[in-house]
């Protein structure tokens, strides 16, 4: 029943997503500028699509589960009604920015009501390390409001090349579900398989704003569930490395610079590797090969294995700065 459900998933995720390049085309086109990756213009907001797809999905599953005794050993842990609590008022958002584009004050209002909800539903995430006070409890609970929103927006910055967020997602959801024993992220993982034929390069579209802080959102509730054992949650962290590296190096490389972060820019490691004559393939596949070295990592090593992760995305980074100096400057970036 459950496989019945993923492929439902699929299917339901690749259909929609295929009626929404229609609809989309007319009124959510993203236009190529100084600043984009792609040379066509291409409609954006599909991740509308592996959204709904997920959230059917996840009530059909549930509603079997409760009302049909039959189904009741139906396994969808975490629960949906709470994760979709978390997610919904994050895709709303997400379509309106993508289509009428809302000021930052206002989406990050929303990703901490969203953090919120979170921990109110799931907990803090825990160090089992501290003790268990008041002061520490507090102090953890500031941690996962900033940790949630930071994810929402990291996922939201390194969706900038077609194919790349939504197939390491994919990779990193499957991790967790096995790991973490959270099965219901296999739906999540088939809305986006059904996703990624549409948007793999060369993409017919973009999953906008709705999809990627979905997405984001999406793993940080993961980590933050308790696991059987609190020091999975702790390894299972590294899984995030090759999108948030990516984001967490640029940052740290333009304050250095001395540039404002807050304005939009094309210098994040994928993008210049991109520009450097990589295709989009090229670069989604060699983040995809990252990440499941380190959910090979983790899952066979647990915390060494994370820490072994984090020391490999760390070298990974630096060859990758070394290959990216050591290009001609005027190398002229390929096409997808």
């Amino acid at each position: 029943m459950y496989l019945f459900l993923c492929l439902f998933a699929a299917l339901f995720g690749a259909l929609l997503t295929r009626w929404l390049i229609q609809k989309f085309s007319q009124h959510l086109l993203d236009l190529p500028n100084d600043r984009s990756s792609h040379t066509q213009p291409t409609p954006r907001g599909g991740g509308l699509g592996f959204c709904l797809a997920f959230a059917v999905t996840s009530l059909i599953g549930w509603g079997l589960s409760y009302f049909w005794p039959a189904a009741a050993a139906l396994n969808l842990f975490p629960n949906p009604l709470n994760v979709l609590l978390v997610l919904l008022p994050l895709a709303i958002v997400g379509l309106l920015d993508d289509r009428f584009t809302l000021s930052a004050k206002v989406r990050y209002a929303v990703q901490i009501g969203a953090a919120a909800i979170a921990l109110l539903s799931f907990g803090a995430f825990s160090l089992t390390w501290l003790p268990e006070t008041l002061w520490v409890t507090v102090l953890m609970g500031g941690v996962t409001l900033i940790g949630f929103t930071a994810l929402v927006n990291f996922y939201n910055f390194m969706d900038g090349l077609d194919g790349l967020v939504a197939s390491v997602t994919a990779i990193q959801l499957g991790f967790l579900a096995l790991y973490l024993n959270q099965p219901l992220w296999w739906l999540l993982v088939a809305a986006l398989l059904g996703f990624l034929g549409w948007n793999w390069s060369p993409a017919k579209i973009f999953m906008g704003d709705v999809g990627s802080t979905v997405l984001g959102a999406s793993v940080a509730i993961a980590l933050i569930v308790p696991a059987a054992d609190p020091g999975l949650n702790i390894a299972a962290l590294a899984i995030t490395l090759p999108l948030t590296a990516d984001a967490i190096y640029t940052l740290t490389r333009r304050l250095l610079k001395g540039e404002n972060i807050f304005q939009a820019h094309r210098t994040h490691l994928y993008q210049r590797l991109q520009q450097s004559g990589w295709s989009h393939r090229r670069v989604a596949i060699a983040y995809g090969l990252w990440t499941g070295l380190l959910a090979m990592l983790i899952g066979s090593l647990n915390g060494f294995g994370s820490l072994l992760g984090l020391i490999i995305s760390g070298l990974l980074i630096i060859a990758g700065e070394y290959y990216l100096n050591a290009q001609p400057k005027a190398a002229r970036p390929s096409q997808p």
